[in-house]
């Protein structure tokens, strides 16, 4: 059984990357896009670190965090990173581990409820155009 507080910030991001972008995969499968590369090209506007920085920086702004989830991002964001930003700068590499994290934590504290309600909640900022992540 997993402790949930043996889980640092980049472990739950190392989760919440993968839950994330399963959400998100099954999302735009739904458009009925079927080619692959088309597919990709789509996913970037959820799941970069650039659109991920941005929409924390949108729920932050927008206060839709709970306490909790505050300091979960904050710590994952402020978490000691032992792999480089890639194609992106180190400010938004950091709030997208963030918002990873807390992605991760949602999942593994088996709060699925509130993780599909963040995820519906991203897909249609960015979908409405309100994030930097088109």
């Amino acid at each position: 059984m997993i402790k949930i507080e043996q889980l640092n910030g980049v472990t739950l991001a190392y989760l919440g990357d993968a839950v994330y972008e399963v959400y998100i995969r099954e999302h735009l499968l739904e458009t009925g896009t079927t080619k692959v590369n088309d597919l990709q090209k789509m996913a970037k506007h959820f799941v970069s670190a650039k659109a991920q920085a941005s929409l924390i920086n949108l729920m932050v702004e927008q206060d839709v965090l709970s306490e909790d989830e505050l300091r979960i991002y904050k710590n994952g964001r402020n978490a000691k990173k032992y792999t480089k930003a890639k194609n992106t700068d180190v400010v938004t590499y950091h709030m997208s581990t963030g918002f990873e994290a807390l992605m991760g934590y949602l999942d593994i504290t088996h709060n699925k409820t509130r993780l599909e309600e963040l995820i519906k909640w991203c897909i249609q900022k960015v979908e409405a155009g309100e994030t930097d992540a088109k």
